[in-house]
């Protein structure tokens, strides 16, 4: 969430910059934020002054007893009574109106980065680079009809066990999926990521933490007797292991990568754009997290860049990167690059990969704090993440853009992990 600090300097700005970018009036929640913490500001003043005055009369009746003057120290002393009770009322106001402002600080969306383009929807995302290829001019079969002809994903059988999102991965589909995680852990590894095994549930605090409560509550399942949720990335989860921690200068960049299936209701989903593995509710995802200094956030958004497009250039598929216009920027991010493959298949681009810039957004709702080396008081860390990358539409791609008269031929850089190079 956005730092009061900021509302409090550049109100009005924030929000001119929010319905230009974003095209979205946040001025209510923002002028809401300022009226609350203005409140709550002034009543921490008043708290201040009651404790004060507590403490000088408490000093004084001290005096008086140790004087012997019993009468005039029991007199005082009333007067704490009332101040008590005055802090108390104090005290829980102030709780209230905390509550109160994250409730409306939880509802503003993070301001977009000056390189982010203007734009309503995803018609407006920036093409910044795409490779050279050639379309075949034979028509190429879609993923999910290679999928069944070659006996590699069953999506009846995922509706039979579960219902329609959940397919079933067969034989050499199952082993080409298992191959592809292991490549993008591996390279990760290589590329100074730690990994981890993480929970693939958390609770609600680790939800608000990283920003999918409450912005994206109805698309996230939800254990209801333990209050617990499916996460939809490992982003939650790893994040999350750093909430409510100070790190030193030192330690950071912190780089980690983990595997998890993800779980997305995807609600309102509908038409061809959800065919066979376009949209699921349960994926596959390796996904690269780094927790960087204020400074070091974009040459780290930068890294994280260049190592998804090194792992789309090893598997060989047409690809470009589109930089996120505001009205398709996420909620939480400040600047967003998109990774597309080609679909020969479909004649269509598929995501594959999201890399974000949250700078402080995350950090703050985690409260995630490093020492600065200049004066050792705590900063806000900028947090990072990226796809790195999600299984489902590469492998539909792989599929459709390998599919040969003799079978399906497995790029070079997975036949290690496979242990074959042509499914037939």
């Amino acid at each position: 969430m956005l730092e009061i600090q900021q509302i409090r300097l550049n109100k009005k700005q924030l929000a001119e910059k929010l319905l230009k970018v974003r095209k979205a009036d946040f001025s209510k929640e923002l002028n809401e934020a300022f009226r609350i913490d203005e409140l709550k500001r002034n009543t921490q003043q008043k708290l201040d002054d009651n404790k004060s005055s507590l403490n000088k009369l408490s000093a004084e009746i001290g005096k008086l007893f140790k004087e012997g003057n019993h009468k005039l120290a029991n007199e005082i002393k009333s007067e704490t009574g009332v101040l008590k009770e005055q802090i108390k009322k104090l005290k829980d106001d102030f709780g209230q109106l905390e509550i109160q402002l994250n409730e409306v600080l939880y509802q503003i969306p993070n301001i977009p980065n000056d390189l982010v383009p203007q734009g309503v929807s995803e018609t407006d995302n920036e093409v910044i680079y795409e490779s050279e290829f050639t379309k075949p001019e034979v028509n190429l079969l879609p993923h999910w009809e290679l999928a069944k002809k070659y006996n590699l994903i069953d999506f009846e059988l995922g509706v039979k066990i579960t219902g329609a999102g959940f397919p079933v991965y067969k034989g050499k589909g199952a082993i080409l999926q298992r191959a592809l995680i292991q490549f993008f852990l591996n390279q990760a590894n290589k590329a100074g990521f730690e990994e981890l095994l993480v929970p693939h549930v958390v609770n609600e605090n680790s939800g608000f933490g990283t920003g999918q409560l409450p912005d994206k509550e109805g698309q996230m399942y939800h254990i209801t007797e333990d209050d617990l949720y499916l996460i939809p990335t490992a982003e939650v989860p790893i994040t999350n292991v750093y909430r409510n921690d100070l790190l030193s200068h030192d330690d950071l960049p912190i780089k980690h990568v983990g595997y998890t299936p993800c779980f997305r209701r995807e609600a309102g989903s509908y038409g061809k754009d959800v065919r066979g593995l376009n949209r699921l509710h349960q994926f596959d995802k390796v996904e690269i997290v780094q927790i960087t200094s204020q400074e070091e956030s974009y040459q780290a958004l930068t890294e994280m860049q260049k190592h998804v497009e090194e792992l789309i250039k090893q598997l060989g598929l047409p690809y470009r990167i589109l930089r996120l216009c505001g009205g398709d920027l996420g909620f939480t991010s400040a600047l967003t690059y998109d990774f597309e493959v080609l679909s020969l298949g479909q004649d269509s681009w598929l995501e594959v990969s999201s890399v974000s810039n949250f700078e402080t957004f995350q950090a703050n709702r985690l409260k995630l704090r490093y020492k600065s080396n200049e004066d050792g008081k705590p900063k806000l860390a900028h947090t990072l993440n990226g796809s790195a990358l999600a299984l489902p539409r590469i492998l539909a791609s792989l599929l459709e853009f390998y599919q040969t008269p003799e079978g399906i031929v497995i790029p070079e850089v997975l036949v290690p992990y496979t242990g074959f190079n042509l499914i037939k």
